[in-house]
């Protein structure tokens, strides 16, 4: 058994994708007993030796504003891992029974209006892993105030290293036990929130588990994310600095050039050169031969580990290493959500955006059709999903693939599917080059008069170099009313067919 966490089950993202408490509680513990079911039917593991497995499986969660609620959920998550490990399977060493895990507080809070208001948000979530002793964090990632902005310079991940270091060192938080044994509103909210959770760990496993109940775990979380951007809408959630108390000051921190990091274009091709020089001088051969033994380790259905160290050791990159590995798997293309999940509330607002859609779709002689695209390596969906949810429900034709696809494979959809327009939602920060060759590619397919808007954490200079490219409108966190968004696209829309 190795001495490191082979298996980390990563709660953090579903918060991001709008998971309630109860969710994210559910859907991770249900990920962590599928993968102890796994290895349990395997037989690889001796029933004796069994319980180091289960000490080796370590977590990634997430801790948002609602900070007492949170601490519950992880009080929560604590004694369901106990009780799971040891009904479940058995395991008699407390040690193992332990729920270990590392934090990074809420991103999916942190807002660009106001946002150095993001420095008592971060310092509040991160109390929620760190005040009760029995349910603290082993490790804690803290977001920088600003990126929601942009890239955050290394002075502002400073700021929240300071953060975590005063409550470590100035404070006497650890010098006491848990403060909350014995509190009867912290046990009542953790009991509630276990009993949801069991129910929907029950739900769960009617299905058949965690894999089979993707398509329905993915349905509940877009719908999640929908209800909150509904109540931030409507003002029922309210976002100070977003939604309300927007007076302000102007911030000396987020004003200026040099308010975010710019990365310089000249590191990516000194980056590349280095790759370039590193497959150069590693050994073909011995990385050849180690690629040709991961491909038959995955095709005899044996433990891919060993020859992927051998792989590291070779020379062999990440890229490579995960080429090889399609080719015996092929590629999996995760379920969106966003067909199932169940309409948004009505209004006013709504209902105008919809009679516009029709209008214009009755000029164009066919339904509006809106393609949603998420390219490069950027993870975070929330955003595109409720694009793509909302375009639904005023009634535009959406076509949303997933994460991660190329310019190339974006483009080619549009152009098979004949939209009217095209949205891209990029997070990563590499916006630039990537908007770039979408519209590029776009140009030599002829696709001239299909807009393209772009969304996501992207600073002003870059939404000028954007429209420049072509692009026809940039929205980035501040722009939280999704109708208004809806309205602009369909006037994009409307222009180019009057204009045909």
């Amino acid at each position: 058994m190795p001495k490191w966490n082979p298996t980390n089950v990563c709660s953090y993202h579903l918060q991001e994708a709008g998971a309630t408490p109860v969710q994210e509680l559910a859907y991770a513990l249900a990920t962590g007993i599928a993968v102890l079911d796994t290895v349990k039917a395997s037989g690889e593991v001796p029933p004796a030796e069994f319980g180091n497995v289960v000490g080796r499986v370590s977590f990634f969660v997430n801790a948002g504003m609602r900070f007492v609620t949170e601490l519950c959920k992880m009080r929560a998550f604590t004694e369901l891992w106990e009780e799971i490990t040891r009904e479940r399977y058995g395991v008699t060493d407390a040690k193992h029974r332990m729920f270990r895990y590392g934090v990074q507080v809420n991103s999916l809070g942190l807002t660009e209006p106001q946002a150095e208001n993001n420095v008592y948000r971060i310092l509040l979530e991160m109390l929620a892993v760190t005040l009760s002793k029995n349910a603290r964090a082993r490790a804690v990632q803290l977001p920088a105030w600003n990126e929601a902005l942009g890239l955050p310079r290394p002075w502002d991940q400073q700021w929240s290293l300071r953060m975590q270091q005063i409550l470590a060192y100035e404070t006497d938080l650890l010098e006491y036990g848990d403060i909350f044994d014995g509190s009867t509103e912290i046990a009542r909210k953790v009991a509630a929130l276990k009993e949801e959770a069991k129910a929907e760990l029950a739900t769960i496993e009617k299905m058949g588990g965690a894999v089979a109940s993707i398509d329905y775990m993915k349905r509940r979380l877009v719908e999640s994310g929908t209800g909150r951007l509904s109540q931030i809408e409507t003002g029922e959630l309210v976002v100070v600095g977003v939604n309300k108390y927007l007076e302000t000051e102007p911030s000396p921190l987020s004003g200026g050039a040099d308010a975010i990091m710019v990365v310089d274009p000249a590191m990516e091709a000194e980056q590349v050169g280095k790759l370039k020089a590193w497959r150069a001088s590693a050994m073909p051969k011995a990385a050849a031969a180690a690629l040709a033994e991961l491909e038959r380790a995955a095709k005899e259905g044996r433990n891919v580990m060993e020859p992927s160290i051998a792989c590291g050791k070779a020379g062999v990159t990440t890229g490579e290493w995960g080429v090889a590995l399609r080719k015996i798997f092929g590629e999996y293309r995760a379920p969106t959500g966003v067909a199932q999940a169940a309409v948004a509330r009505e209004g006013a607002a709504l209902a105008s955006v919809r009679e516009s859609v029709e209008a214009v779709s009755n000029k164009l002689g066919r339904r509006m059709k809106f393609l949603v695209g998420k390219p490069g390596l950027d993870g975070h969906s929330n955003g595109a999903e409720q694009i793509a949810v909302r375009a639904r429900d005023v009634g535009m034709e959406v076509v949303y693939e997933g994460i991660r696809l190329t310019p190339g494979q974006i483009v080619t959809a549009a152009v098979d599917e004949g939209v009217h327009v095209v949205g891209l939602s990029i997070l990563s920060g590499s916006h630039v080059p990537l908007v770039k060759e979408v519209m590029e590619r776009m140009r030599k397919e002829g696709l001239d008069d299909v807009p393209v808007v772009v969304g996501g954490i992207i600073p002003p200079e870059d939404a000028t170099t954007l429209k420049a490219f072509g692009v026809a409108a940039v929205y980035t966190p501040k722009d939280f009313q999704l109708n208004d968004i809806m309205a602009d696209i369909v006037r994009l829309v409307d222009g180019k067919a009057e204009a045909a």
